[in-house]
């Protein structure tokens, strides 16, 4: 390991250290204590919430983009390599008990979810291109800390420009490899010639992509993946043991690595569902809806969709077929022997469970829906880092020169990022993003918990509102 890789290792054990963890499951249950767990008690508003139609200038113009495609842009961004190669990471470096832990992490984050959402809506601006926002406006205006809410907005741009693109171009770029045979490199600049095509259109061309995209993708990899647990259904009751006893380290292989299972599962779950980093804040800024409740309740559906659906499914076909190893992530010693011959290829052990119901079909439609899922998360890294350029140029002009300019300069970062992505290796690049991820939940977190009050009286006169147009 090198002098770079070491390096990134240490600011990635820094970042989090059980710390992050701790203060991630407290703000999730927190949250859902004040709401009066909301992610239950109005789950069915929830799905109602996402077809709220967009509000409209007297000339018919949408104000800003809808409800449902908010929706989009932010499961586009939570459903990515974190929901295939990210579960795969998981059980391979937490072992089965891992997912149990991203169940919990996604539970609670819905709550989560639901109030940095509701406080975007409550504290955004507006723009020349539409409504934006997010941790940065309501940091500044909530908190009052202006250094506080800038430097939120230049981690974003780190992040979601330079740390996170690199592990979704990563994940395809692997699985071409395994499929195809193809060059690391060529599939970096293609994903990145795709990509271009898209974000040359602003955000606007990103949120009409994702609202077609996102939902088919994510509808056939679903349909897929219960085919290939329905092949091995006699393996699910035993699939699910093992997820709930290694959760809880009640097997020598399991105890041994109980630290790497709680925080993989943490990690992943964040990386996956975003609940907490505050990408989904910036998209919820963008939305043009009746009530700032409203679209906290979308944003915390999407939560739900991500993790409850998306990655279990994952976990399953993984585990039902038994392609997966576990790893002792400190040692590299192989704890669970699978798939040895997959080592830690991660990818690998998704794409290997999918081949063992469609025998020469499971590469070659892991690596598609890796490229489509890849494909818009980084579309929504894009927005993420586009909104925040906004935000470091609002009071300015409006989209003035220098704003354009450092938005051009952006994409070029992004798509050089997806490029260098791809070609080097998984688990540094892994780290890197998880870095990315840390860095934005710790600053965002923290102000939640202090702005949520402003959330709980937007819940309150959501309901109180809902009451009287049922008397």
């Amino acid at each position: 390991m090198g002098i770079m890789d070491k390096s990134i290792a240490f600011i990635n054990d820094v970042v989090w250290s059980p710390a992050l963890v701790v203060l991630l499951v407290f703000a999730g249950l927190y949250f859902s204590v004040r709401t009066r767990f909301v992610q239950v008690r109005r789950f069915g508003l929830m799905l109602r919430a996402l077809f709220a139609p967009a509000e409209r200038h007297e000339d018919g113009r949408k104000k800003g983009i809808s409800s449902f495609e908010a929706f989009c842009v932010a499961l586009s961004g939570r459903v990515g390599t974190g929901n295939i190669v990210g579960v795969a990471t998981a059980i391979a470096l937490g072992g089965p008990g891992a997912i149990f832990w991203m169940w919990i992490i996604a539970f609670f984050g819905a709550s989560t979810a639901f109030t940095e959402a509701t406080l975007a809506q409550q504290f955004k601006f507006h723009h020349s291109t539409g409504f934006r926002g997010g941790p940065s406006c309501y940091i500044e205006k909530g908190l009052g800390s202006k250094w506080l809410a800038v430097l939120f907005s230049v981690l974003t741009l780190t992040a979601c420009g330079l740390l996170l693109p690199s592990v979704q171009a990563n994940g395809v770029s692997t699985a071409f490899v395994n499929s195809f045979n193809l060059p690391p490199l060529a599939c970096g600049l293609g994903l990145a010639f795709l990509l271009g095509l898209v974000i040359v259109g602003g955000i606007k061309s990103v949120s009409r992509v994702a609202s077609v995209v996102t939902p088919f993708m994510a509808f056939a990899y679903i349909i897929i993946s219960f085919v290939v647990i329905a092949g091995h259904i006699e393996m699910v009751p035993a699939a699910l043991k093992s997820i709930v006893t290694n959760a809880f380290g009640i097997n020598p292989v399991a105890g041994g690595i109980l630290g790497s299972t709680i925080m993989m599962g943490v990690k992943r779950g964040i990386f996956s569902n975003e609940a907490g980093q505050g990408g989904g804040a910036i998209v919820s800024a963008s939305a043009s809806v009746s009530h700032p409740a409203r679209q906290g309740l979308a944003q915390a559906f999407s939560v739900y969709v991500d993790t409850l659906l998306v990655c279990t499914a994952t976990a399953l076909l993984i585990l039902c077929s038994g392609t997966y190893n576990v790893l002792d992530a400190k040692t590299g010693e192989m704890l669970v022997a699978g798939a040895p011959e997959l080592g830690a290829n991660y990818v690998g052990y998704t794409q290997g469970a999918v081949d063992s119901i469609f025998p020469g079909f499971g590469n070659t439609f892991v690596s598609i829906a890796l490229l489509f899922f890849s494909f818009t998360t980084v579309m929504a890294y894009y927005f993420y880092g586009e909104s925040s350029i906004t935000y470091l140029f609002a009071g300015k002009k409006s989209g003035g020169v220098a704003e354009k300019l450092i938005i051009w300069v952006y994409r070029f970062m992004i798509l050089g990022t997806v490029v260098l992505g791809s070609v080097k290796e998984s688990d540094t690049i892994w780290q890197m993003g998880d870095i990315g991820v840390g860095l934005m939940a710790w600053i965002n977190v923290i102000a939640l918990i202090l702005l949520c009050p402003h959330a709980l009286r937007a819940l309150k006169d959501y309901e109180s509102s809902l009451k009287l147009k049922q008397k």
